[in-house]
């Protein structure tokens, strides 16, 4: 993922528009590209800001599809081709100014565009964010969990290809969710399965498959300090036995 196709999904996740496939593809790369915090923490603080806007009213008649036709009759500005942008331009923003300078004028009128529908819509636009905020994969809301936690911890692996694995556990929450991207799809008939290994014991944590080669899995059961994470691949529905009959694909020691 490159910094634009980040800009694009800092501004989804910030209004909280994102499938729960992009909000994965979202969180991973922000974990694996810290230098762009600033793009995410800007539409963040654009959305807050805009709950300030004006107090909830009704919207009179006709305002909506007013303001819709407004937005289609909009001409949109095709982005500028780089070789025309000014020498100016062109310099490598200073340090804490990441993707500042560089954002899309697209996304710009994203924003303008739902600050006018908070306006017209009032409360209405608060209730579908926070319909979208409820409505939350389990996987995503255990993972802002854990990185809330005062012992928040995580643990990362180098995968085959460019992909990486990371476990993100708090002890204090008995909790643990890993995040991947670069998996390669099982075979047919046969599924990803969690283990907590615990010493020479390794007890099911749960199944998963991976989208796009993503995947956001919260594991199963009680997670303990210094447990080892692993992952093997299993037929359909997980090991018969109880026990992983593969070699695993990768483990990451929490301790």
């Amino acid at each position: 993922m490159n910094e634009h196709e980040f800009a694009e999904l800092a501004a989804g996740y910030a209004l909280r528009s994102l499938s729960a496939h992009d909000e994965a593809r979202y969180l991973a790369a922000l974990r694996a590209h810290p230098e762009w915090a600033p793009i995410a923490e800007e539409d963040a603080e654009t959305v807050a800001s805009l709950a300030d806007i004006a107090p909830p009213e009704a919207p009179s008649p006709g305002a909506r599809d007013a303001l819709l036709d407004m937005i289609s009759s909009t001409p949109q500005l095709p982005a500028e081709p780089a070789a025309s942008a000014p020498a100016d331009e062109m310099a490598v923003p200073a340090p804490g100014a990441v993707g500042r300078t560089a954002r899309p004028k697209r996304l710009r009128m994203l924003f303008a565009l739902a600050a006018c529908l908070a306006l017209v819509v009032g409360i209405g636009f608060g209730s579908v964010a926070l319909n979208n905020h409820l409505s939350r994969p389990d996987s995503v809301v255990a993972l802002d969990e854990i990185e809330a936690a005062g012992d928040a911890d995580r643990a990362s692996v180098a995968l085959a290809g460019d992909g990486r694995a990371s476990v993100h556990w708090s002890a204090d929450l008995g909790r643990a969710v890993l995040v991947a991207e670069g998996l390669e799809q099982p075979e047919p008939d046969h599924t990803y399965q969690l283990w907590f290994v615990r010493g020479e014991t390794a007890s099911p944590a749960g199944l998963f498959e991976p989208e796009s080669g993503e995947a956001i899995a919260p594991l199963d059961g009680e997670f303990r300090a210094g447990d080892v994470i692993a992952v093997t691949v299993e037929q359909a529905g997980g090991s018969p036995t109880g026990l992983p009959t593969t070699e695993p694909i990768f483990a990451i020691p929490t301790d």
